[in-house]
């Protein structure tokens, strides 16, 4: 007896299987990785100058500043910003709330999309953003202290000296990488506006801007002084490799794009190492060959320069790793003007707002840190870093 053919399916049942499989595709992302409604096609679309809304004004800087030059510079959202999150991490109070939040894992593009943001936000965005910003990154940071795995004491993100690492291994890094695979060093005149720049920044923070380095050796002489202090776990050396891997952030991929994209990724990844030195290596556990080291520089040297030739490109990759940070920086890249011609100071900026000062939302939000010896992130004594220093070189 003959069996008969299965019906073909309606009209209403394969539409439905057909919305299934794309659903399917869909959620084919990493776990905590946001939905893209639009998938790579779609941000493409919206990174584009059409879409981008003037700034009230310059805010803390402006078109004539060093700190635009520099961080503009397709070198700063790339390796530049993945060297300053890699080693911050050396910090032991730093690794306390990515271990215990494990949000870097577990929301990676979405944590990339909204750190870079902040900054653009204090380097690019009108006075009104910049004090807004401010304060919401302050009260959610007061949600997030933890303690110490190891000592037990805790870590508070607002505290001065805990930013104060951030913020200087963010403007070292993001220097050094534009001079090692950028338009190269700056004239000691730009320079030392860059650092005034880089204390003038610190003022979105609870930094006290007396603490800040002012010049290339007053930096060296920081990292000296915060060298004893670094520490590396396998929490910490988790999370440097974790956030080496450029791949966390990029969106859903077509099948076309993965191969380009994964490349990328990799020379990423030697381009960061490459620019750490041999006991960041060591403590973090990472492995590099000499030879990779010089030939990742002018590969990733050509390619930086043939894009900063073209800033609606810089646009476009700008909205694909970070959808939210092309209405900041965007008009920086393609030369929007605000609606007025004003740099405004920090102390302007939020009294004009009616805001509170860092300083002042601090002493309303802070931890208790009596309990602490030597505070958060703060370099160790000088006496203690020279008796490390004699240690060291006995070895």
């Amino acid at each position: 007896m003959a069996i008969a053919p299965a019906p073909a399916p309606t009209d209403d049942v394969a539409p439905a299987r057909r919305t299934r499989r794309r659903a399917a595709g869909r959620d084919a992302r990493p776990a905590g990785a946001p939905a893209e409604k639009h998938g790579l096609r779609g941000l493409l679309r919206r990174a584009n100058p059409k879409h981008l809304e003037p700034m009230e004004d310059y805010g803390w800087f402006g078109p004539d500043s060093v700190t635009w030059r520099v961080w503009a510079y397709p070198t700063s959202v790339t390796v530049g910003f993945s060297r300053s999150v890699v080693v911050e991490e050396l910090d032991p109070f730093l690794i306390a709330p990515v271990k215990v939040s494990s949000k870097i894992y577990q929301q990676g593009r979405v944590r990339y999309d909204r750190t870079l943001r902040y900054f653009a936000t204090y380097l690019f965005a009108d006075s009104r953003t910049v004090a807004k910003a401010t304060e919401m990154l302050m009260r959610v940071h007061a949600r997030v202290a933890a303690p110490d795995p190891v000592t037990g004491l805790v870590s508070d993100p607002n505290n001065p000296d805990q930013q104060l690492w951030i913020h200087l291994t963010a403007w070292h890094s993001i220097l050094y990488c534009y001079e090692r695979f950028g338009p190269g060093p700056l004239s000691p005149e730009d320079e030392a506006r860059y650092w005034a720049d880089c204390a003038t920044a610190a003022k979105a923070q609870t930094i006290d801007p007396a603490t800040v380095p002012r010049s290339r050796d007053e930096v060296r002489e920081y990292f000296d002084r915060m060298r004893p202090r670094m520490a590396a776990s396998e929490a910490t050396q988790e999370a440097m490799d974790h956030l080496m891997r450029a791949e966390v952030i990029y969106p859903p991929l077509p099948r076309a794009a993965k191969p380009p994209l994964a490349a990328f990724a990799w020379l990423m990844r030697a381009a960061v190492i490459s620019t750490l030195p041999r006991y960041q290596r060591e403590l973090g556990n990472l492995r590099q060959p000499r030879i990779v080291d010089a030939l990742v520089r002018p590969v990733m040297r050509a390619h930086f320069k043939l894009l900063a030739r073209f800033p609606r490109l810089q646009l476009r990759l700008l909205g694909v790793l970070s959808p939210s940070t092309v209405p900041i920086a965007g008009p920086v890249l393609v030369g929007l003007r605000p609606r007025t011609d004003e740099v405004v100071t920090p102390e302007e900026t939020f009294r004009r707002h009616d805001a509170p000062t860092p300083a002042e939302l601090y002493a309303e939000l802070r931890h208790d840190q009596t309990a602490i010896v030597f505070p958060p992130s703060a370099p160790v004594p000088a006496e203690v870093a020279a008796r490390a220093a004699v240690d060291r070189a006995g070895r």
